[in-house]
């Protein structure tokens, strides 16, 4: 038989994917929260994202219409565009 029939066959599995500790966040989702200043606890709290997130990141979908601060969760580039466009901006954590 064959080297590669007798190898056992496995394939790639994120782990990222697989344990839920990192949320994508839409852009359009920041217009329903009712503060300006955005945290992941805040995400938790108003339900955008599981409770057993540790880490979140804005994607550019949608439409920001507000000013926002975001603290301490990560943001595409595009997303970033937007955010500084509508006047908000983004503060990161050290």
């Amino acid at each position: 038989m064959p080297l590669q029939r007798r190898l056992p066959k496995r394939g790639f599995v994120s782990l990222a994917k697989v344990n839920g500790e990192s949320a994508e966040v839409r852009l359009a989702d920041l217009n329903n929260l009712p503060v300006d200043t955005i945290d992941l606890l805040t995400l938790k709290q108003a339900g955008v994202v599981p409770a057993s997130t540790l880490t979140a990141k804005v994607i550019l979908a949608g439409e920001l219409k507000r000013v926002v601060t975001l603290q301490g969760i990560g943001a595409t580039k595009g997303a970033r565009a937007a955010i500084e466009a509508a006047g908000g901006k983004i503060v990161v954590q050290e």
